[in-house]
């Protein structure tokens, strides 16, 4: 069975890297660091960064759509410790991301990427007297990623959570604070039919090379440990 399977893998590599200006084959047989034909960065990336100038390295892993990071990337130190798990959309943080320290969790971000080809997005903002309500509202792209959701601070070594703060649109919310979407335009205009109902909003489907991805790497990365003490 192996001397079948061994074949069918070798074709498999050298299909994929047939689009490849540059690549390197992997030990289980996955083309890696590919640069197409125009000399963009597509699919599984593997990047390693030495220490410089008392900075220390790091590697990373994860997908390159049109040398854009997409999906689940993450990061370790070069001892192998887990750093980050970061999401991406765009090129863009996207999403929640999550860092650590060799003794655990220290932090959770949440953001949110806007779609570099459009002038304006909308976005799901969730009533702050309300959590189960939300609004979508029309937002002028100007950045390419916002603070957007609520971020929290851990105590790694017990997982104590220390604080945590709301972002809408990378404005943190102090308690009182003045809505600051009232005046950005929704979806609907001015016969708004989402506010004060509960939505269920679709989740937006992610490419098949982001979803094929993350099932092969789905808790794998050589000996990798989470950050987290034994108990």
């Amino acid at each position: 069975m192996r001397c079948l399977l061994l074949p069918l893998l070798i074709i498999f590599s050298l299909e994929a890297s047939a689009q490849c200006k540059t690549f390197r084959i992997s030990t289980k047989g996955d083309t890696l660091d590919c640069l197409d034909m125009k000399g963009l960065k597509q699919g599984k990336w593997a990047i390693r960064v030495a220490p410089l100038r008392g900075n220390p390295g790091y590697e990373e892993e994860g997908l390159f759509i049109n040398n854009l990071k997409e999906g689940t990337w993450r990061r370790f130190n070069l001892m192998e410790d887990l750093l980050a798990v970061e999401n991406y959309r765009w090129g863009n943080k996207n999403g929640l991301c999550r860092y650590f320290t060799v003794a655990g969790l220290e932090r959770e971000e949440s953001w949110r990427a806007f779609n570099p080809g459009k002038a304006y997005d909308t976005l799901d903002v969730q009533d702050l007297k309300d959590p189960n309500k939300y609004e979508q509202v029309i937002v002028k792209t100007e950045a390419s990623s916002l603070r957007h959701g609520t971020w929290k601070y851990y105590y790694p070594q017990t997982g104590y959570l220390l604080k945590s703060e709301k972002y809408i649109l990378d404005k943190l919310q102090e308690p009182g604070a003045e809505d600051i979407t009232k005046n950005l335009p929704r979806v609907n205009g001015a016969n708004d039919t989402t506010k004060g109902k509960t939505m269920t909003l679709p989740e937006k489907p992610k490419p098949k090379e982001v979803t094929d991805f993350e099932k092969k790497t789905s808790g794998k990365k050589k000996k990798v440990r989470d950050g987290r003490t034994g108990g």
